[in-house]
């Protein structure tokens, strides 16, 4: 008869698989990604801007301002865990990874503080 300890395995999460937080997630700034597109379509449809000073006038208004930035925040998180999920999957060295997530990471940042200053500066 064998005494000891029965260790259960347990396997920890690794790779691109975070869960149902991140699954749900990426569904959520699909839905703003589209719930976006339809949105600016509609209104270039109904309005048709002539000229450039009345595109600027469509997103000077502070809703669709507002509305642009959600849209822009929902399409580079969704770029990030789709570009992470890419890396985890096939960068195998850890140390490649990190460098390669940690560009990827402040690219989007640039461009969403980019993205900022602009819609900023369509307000002025």
């Amino acid at each position: 008869m064998k005494t000891g300890v029965r260790h259960r395995y347990t396997k920890d999460p690794v790779g691109a698989h975070y869960g149902l937080r991140d699954w749900l997630l990426q569904r959520v700034t699909a839905v703003v990604i589209a719930g976006y597109t339809l949105f600016v379509l509609g209104c270039f449809l109904a309005g048709r801007p002539e000229s450039y000073q009345d595109l600027r006038n469509i997103f000077a208004d502070g809703f669709i301002g507002i509305f642009t930035m959600l849209f822009l925040a929902a399409l580079l998180y969704h770029a990030w865990v789709g570009m992470r999920d890419i890396l985890m999957d096939y960068v195998k060295p850890a140390g490649i990874r990190l460098v390669l997530q940690t560009g990827v990471a402040l690219l989007l940042i640039v461009y969403l503080i980019w993205s900022a200053a602009i819609l900023m500066g369509a307000r002025a």
